[in-house]
C-alpha cells in the first residue's frame, strides 16, 4: 500500500514541484549536529568518548611535536571534562582568510581548518581532516577555549557550535602556556542521561601516556564520580620512559614468556620515513579468552582494525626467524611455517609515526599506507636479527615453539579434512547442510539461513566450492537465559557446532574450524532482525575468538526492487530506497517498487548478484568494542537476559531515538 501511494505521488509531481527552494544548504557545523554518525560514527557510548579522543589527540600532536612535555585531563563532578597541555597554544591572531575572525574561531567553527594539513605546523599528526575538535565544539552544549600565548591569556566560549561572543582577552600570565579544551556533550545528541565514564577515560588517558614516552599525563577525577569504580584512582600520573615496553610488561603481568626478555625497541627519529616503536613477547598461557594480543597505532590513534604497520610487523618478525633458522640449519623446519604460526601466543604492541596516514573512516580503525608496511619491516628487522643473535638460547627456543605451533596447525587441519566428511554424513538431510567442496578451510564461508525456503534459494545461488549453506528451523534458543544442560541438548545448536567442527566455550578451538567465514544470512525484517541477534548472541558468549578474529559476518540481503524500464536498482531498507529513488531514477518512465517478503522469494541470480557474490554483496562485520567490555556484556544482559524489567528500562531510555518504526 505504502509502495503504490509512493508511486502515485511521484506520477502527480510536476517539475515545478522541485525547484531551487527545495535545495537545502547547510552552513559552519550543522551537518555535524544532523549526521554525527558521519564524524564519530554514531551517538553511542563509543561515540560519545570518541569526543575525548579528539581532544586529547590534539594535545598529543602538540607533545609529539616537541613542543609540550604535560598535558591535564580532569572529568569534573559537573559533567564536564577539561584537557589541558603546555604546547604553543591555538593561535589566536586574526585569520588571513576571514579576517574579522581569529584563527581560533575559525578553527573551532569550521571543518577541514587547522594545522594538521601543513608539514610546517605538524610533520606528523594524528588529525587528518581537520574535523577533530570543531565536531567536538558541534556536539558539545557548552564548549570553552583558553589560551595562554605570547605571556597572554585568551578565552572564548561556545554552545552547539556557535560562539557565545568575541575572543575575550584576559589579560597578561606569566606562568602558563598552552590551550585548555573544557566541554560538556550535548543531551540532545547523546540522550538526556549519556556522561563519560571514568574508568573508559582513565584507560584512555593511560593508554596515550605510553605512546609518548616524553610527555607526563596527569589524570584527575571528582571523587564522587571516581567511587562509582573502586579500580580508578582519584588523582595519578603517567609517565613511561621505555613506553610500549612499559605498557606491555604491565599486559603481560606474571604469564610465562617463551623467551627471558621483551624484544622491544624505537627507531630514530626520521623526518623523511616515519618513526617506529614497538614490543612484543610470547607466551604459552594467551590473553583472557584469545591466543594473541595485538595493539596498533598511527600518530597516537589506536588502530582497532589493524592495518599495514600491523603487516609490517608480522613480516619483519616472520622473515627474521626464517632467516636465523637457516643460518642454525633449522630451515627445513620453517618451511611450513605461516605469519600466523609467528604471532600465535604473541602479546605485540606497535606504534608508527609518519606523514599524511591514510585511514579508513574518520574514526581511523585501519592504517591503509602501503609505505607504512614498509617502513615498519625496516625499522623492526635488523634490530629482531641482532636480538635473536644476542640470545642465541631464547631464539632457539622461541623457533621450537613457532615450528610446534605450525605442526600443530598441519595436524589439525588433516583432521579436519578427515573430519568434514563425517560431519557431511551426519547432516545430510532433508535442508540441512549443504557442504562446500574445498577440503581446507582457505577462503571457505558458511551461510546460516532461515528456513528450508531460503536455504533452497541459497544453495542455487552459492559458488558449491567455497560457500557452505546450513538453514535453520526457525529461532534458535536464545542462550543468554538457557542452561548449559539446555544448550548441549538443543538440536539447531549441535547441527551448527556440527557444521563448525568446533567446541562451545572453554572448549571452543578457531583452529578446529572448518570454514574461514561464517555469514548470517536471515531476512531483512523483525524476525530475521531476532534470529540474528540470537545467533550473535550464541557466538559472542561461546566462540567469541571467532568474532575477535574477524570471522563472523552479517550478509545485507535488499529489503526492494526498485525498476524502471531497463534500470534495476536494489534497496536494502526504506531510507535506501527513497534516496534511489530521488537521486538514481530521475526519469519520466513509471517507476516499480516491489518488496521482498524473504530470502526464499528472491530468485536465485538476485540472491546470488545482491547478497552472496563477494564481488558485488555487501556484509557487516561483527566485531567486539575491547576498550567498552563491561558496556558490552551490560547491553547482552539487558537485552537477551532474564530480567524483562532491563530490556523495558532500555526501550523507556533509548525510544527517543526510534525515528520511523515501520510496522
Amino acid at each position: 500500500m505504502a509502495a503504490k501511494k509512493k508511486k502515485d505521488l511521484l506520477a502527480s509531481m510536476s517539475d515545478d514541484d522541485y525547484s531551487a527552494k527545495d535545495i537545502e544548504v547547510l552552513e559552519g557545523l550543522e551537518p555535524v549536529r544532523m549526521r554525527p554518525g558521519m564524524y564519530i560514527g554514531g551517538t553511542d557510548d563509543r561515540a560519545l568518548h570518541h569526543l575525548f579522543a579528539e581532544v586529547i589527540d590534539n594535545s598529543m600532536d602538540e607533545a609529539v611535536a616537541g613542543h609540550a612535555t604535560r598535558i591535564e585531563v580532569e572529568l569534573h563532578a559537573d559533567g564536564f571534562l577539561s584537557v589541558t597541555d603546555n604546547g604553543r597554544g591555538i593561535p589566536v591572531d586574526p585569520h588571513p582568510k576571514y579576517k574579522d575572525k581569529s584563527a581560533l574561531e575559525v578553527i573551532m567553527t569550521t571543518l577541514h581548518a587547522g594545522g594538521k594539513f601543513s608539514s610546517d605546523a605538524y610533520e606528523t599528526s594524528g588529525g587528518l581532516h581537520g574535523v577533530g575538535v570543531s565536531v567536538v565544539n558541534a556536539l558539545s552544549d557548552a564548549l570553552e577555549v583558553e589560551v595562554a600565548r605570547s605571556k597572554q591569556l585568551f578565552r572564548m566560549k561556545f554552545s552547539q557550535g556557535k560562539p557565545l561572543g568575541k575572543l575575550e582577552d584576559l589579560g597578561p600570565i606569566n606562568n602558563r602556556r598552552g590551550t585548555r579544551v573544557r566541554f560538556h556533550p550535548d543531551p540532545e545528541i547523546f540522550g538526556p542521561k549519556a556522561h563519560f565514564k571514568p574508568g573508559r577515560l582513565f584507560r584512555m588517558t593511560r593508554a596515550k601516556a605510553y605512546l609518548q614516552p616524553g610527555v607526563e599525563i596527569r589524570w584527575k577525577c571528582a571523587k564522587e564520580l571516581v567511587e562509582e569504580l573502586d579500580a580508578i584512582p582519584h588523582e595519578a600520573v603517567f609517565h613511561f620512559p621505555d613506553g610500549l615496553a612499559d605498557y606491555l610488561k604491565e599486559t603481560m603481568g606474571t604469564k610465562a614468556m617463551v623467551t627471558q626478555e621483551i624484544f622491544s625497541g624505537r627507531s630514530k627519529k626520521d623526518s623523511g620515513h616515519g618513526r617506529v616503536e614497538w614490543a612484543i613477547a610470547w607466551s604459552p598461557e594467551g590473553y583472557g579468552d584469545a591466543d594473541t594480543f595485538v595493539r596498533s597505532y598511527c600518530n597516537t590513534i589506536p588502530t582497532a582494525g589493524g592495518g599495514t604497520h600491523e603487516q609490517g610487523m608480522r613480516a619483519a618478525i616472520t622473515k627474521g626467524l626464517r632467516a636465523y633458522a637457516d643460518i642454525c640449519g633449522m630451515g627445513k623446519k620453517m618451511t611450513h611455517v605461516k605469519a600466523d604460526d609467528v604471532m600465535n601466543g604473541a602479546g605485540a604492541m606497535v606504534s608508527v609515526f609518519i606523514g599524511n596516514p591514510e585511514f579508513q573512516g574518520q574514526t581511523k580503525d585501519k592504517l591503509s599506507n602501503t609505505e607504512a608496511a614498509r617502513i615498519v619491516e625496516s625499522a623492526v628487522r635488523d634490530p629482531f636479527d641482532h636480538w635473536l643473535a644476542s640470545s642465541p638460547k631464547d631464539a632457539t627456543k622461541l623457533l621450537e615453539w613457532v615450528i610446534e605451533k605450525a605442526n600443530e596447525r598441519v595436524r589439525r587441519r588433516k583432521q579436519r579434512d578427515i573430519n568434514r566428511k563425517s560431519a557431511t554424513k551426519r547432516l545430510r538431510l532433508p535442508g540441512k547442510l549443504a557442504d562446500c567442496s574445498r577440503k581446507d578451510a582457505e577462503d571457505t564461508e558458511l551461510f546460516i539461513v532461515e528456513g528450508d525456503s531460503a536455504g533452497g534459494s541459497a544453495k542455487q545461488a552459492r559458488n558449491r566450492i567455497t560457500q557452505a549453506i546450513l538453514p535453520l528451523r526457525g529461532k534458535i534458543l536464545n542462550v543468554e537465559s538457557a542452561s548449559m544442560d539446555k544448550i548441549s541438548k538443543n538440536a539447531e545448536i549441535n547441527d551448527l557446532m556440527t557444521a563448525l567442527g568446533t567446541g562451545l566455550g572453554r572448549k571452543f578451538d578457531l583452529d578446529d574450524m572448518r570454514y574461514e567465514r561464517v555469514v548470517i544470512m536471515t531476512d531483512a525484517d523483525v524476525d530475521g532482525a531476532h534470529i540474528a541477534a540470537l545467533l550473535i548472541t550464541f557466538f559472542y558468549r561461546y566462540m567469541r575468538p571467532m568474532i575477535e578474529q574477524g570471522r563472523l559476518f552479517m550478509a545485507m540481503p535488499p529489503l526492494y526492487k526498485i525498476t524502471q524500464g531497463a534500470k534495476t536498482e536494489y534497496a536494502i531498507d526504506d531510507a535506501h530506497k527513497d534516496e534511489l529513488i530521488e537521486t538514481v531514477f530521475t526519469g519520466r518512465g513509471k517507476i516499480d517498487v516491489g518488496r521482498f517478503k524473504g530470502l526464499g522469494e528472491m530468485m536465485a541470480s538476485q540472491l546470488k548478484d545482491t547478497t552472496m557474490n563477494p564481488k558485488t554483496r555487501k556484509m557487516i562485520q561483527i566485531t567486539i568494542d575491547d576498550e567498552n567490555l563491561p558496556t558490552t556484556e551490560s547491553l547482552v544482559e539487558t537485552l537477551m537476559g532474564k530480567r524483562a524489567e532491563l530490556r523495558y528500562q532500555f526501550i523507556q531510555d533509548h525510544a527517543q531515538f526510534v525515528d520511523d518504526l515501520d510496522l
